[in-house]
C-alpha cells in the first residue's frame, strides 16, 4: 500500500511549497488538497463531520495555484485535488488548469473530483443542487473531450460549445487520472468516468464490501485511495487488508514547524507498513 498526505492548505498554515518539499522528502508518494471557493455566512447545509464548520473550509487557497507551487520544488510527488468541486467549476477553465498543472509538474497531476455537500455554496455559483450529479458528470465528459481532442466540441444538457482549440494538452495520456470522490452514490460515476475511487470517511470494515460492490458495478478492478485517514496503526492495517492501493494520511492545518512535526510522525507510521 502506498502512502500520501491529504490536507487543507490555507493562508494560516504551512505554505504549499514548503509542504510539498516536506511531504516528498519524507517518502510520501502524493499530496491531495481540498477545495472550497468560499463558504456562505448563512448556511442551512449541515457540516457532514458534525458540529461547527471548521475555519479551514473558508480559508483554502486555490488548489491549482497551491499545487503548482508544490510542483516547482518537487520531482516525484503526485499532486492532486481531494476534491475539486466539479459541480461549481467551469469545465473549459478547469480543463486548462488541470492540463497546465500536469505540464508544469511533468505529468504528476491527479484530478480528484466530487459534487460537494454545501448547497448554498453551489447556488452562489449558479448550480442547482437538485441536478448537481448530472451536471458534474457532463462537465467531466466535456473536460475529457477538451483534454483529448485537437478540436474539441460538446453538446449536452448543461455544457454546450462548438469546436474549440484548448491547450495545453495534458502530459499524461490519455489524460490525468480522475479520482472520483463520494460514497456508494458515486459508483455509477466511477464506472463511467473514473480511474479510481477516492473514498472518504469510511471505516476499513465498511470499505471492504463497498469495494466489492463498486468493482462489480464498474466491471473492472478500479483502484481505491482513502482520503483523510487517521494515524492509527490498527486502522492503517485494516485498510491494507481491505486492498486499498493508497492511503492518504490526514495532516491538520498548522504553521510550518508544527506541520513538520506531524509529518515526521505520519512518515514513521507509514514506514511501519512500507
Amino acid at each position: 500500500m502506498k502512502f500520501g498526505v491529504s490536507t487543507f492548505i490555507t493562508d494560516q498554515g504551512i505554505a504549499p511549497a514548503a509542504l510539498g518539499r516536506a511531504v516528498e522528502e519524507r517518502g510520501f508518494d502524493s499530496l491531495l488538497i481540498a477545495e472550497h471557493t468560499h463558504i456562505p455566512v448563512e448556511r442551512r447545509s449541515p457540516y457532514p463531520g458534525g458540529g461547527d464548520l471548521p475555519e479551514i473550509y473558508y480559508r483554502t487557497l486555490d488548489p491549482f495555484v497551491a499545487l503548482s507551487a508544490a510542483a516547482a520544488v518537487t520531482d516525484r510527488l503526485l499532486l492532486g485535488t481531494g476534491i475539486a468541486l466539479i459541480a461549481q467549476r467551469d469545465p473549459i477553465i478547469t480543463a486548462k488548469e488541470v492540463a497546465s498543472l500536469d505540464l508544469v509538474s511533468a505529468g504528476r497531476a491527479v484530478f480528484g473530483v466530487g459534487v460537494g455537500w454545501n448547497r448554498e455554496e453551489m447556488e452562489n455559483h449558479g448550480t442547482d443542487p437538485s441536478t448537481r450529479g448530472r451536471l458534474a458528470d457532463e462537465r467531466l465528459r466535456a473536460i475529457r473531450e477538451l483534454w483529448t481532442a485537437e478540436k474539441a466540441e460538446f453538446h449536452g444538457e448543461f455544457v454546450d460549445f462548438d469546436p474549440v482549440w484548448s491547450y495545453p494538452k495534458p502530459v499524461q495520456k490519455p489524460h490525468p487520472p480522475v479520482y472520483v470522490g463520494g460514497g456508494e452514490g458515486a459508483f455509477d460515476r466511477i464506472a463511467a468516468l473514473g480511474d479510481a475511487w477516492l473514498a472518504n470517511r469510511v471505516s476499513p470494515e465498511e470499505l471492504g464490501p463497498q469495494i466489492q460492490r463498486m468493482r462489480a458495478k464498474a466491471g473492472r478492478e478500479v483502484p481505491v485511495t482513502v482520503y483523510g485517514a487517521a494515524d492509527d496503526p490498527a486502522t492503517v492495517e485494516g485498510y491494507a487488508n481491505a486492498g486499498v492501493e493508497r492511503l492518504l494520511l490526514y495532516l491538520p492545518t498548522r504553521p510550518e514547524g508544527e506541520s513538520l512535526e506531524v509529518l515526521d510522525r505520519l512518515a514513521a507510521l507509514a514506514g511501519r507498513f512500507g
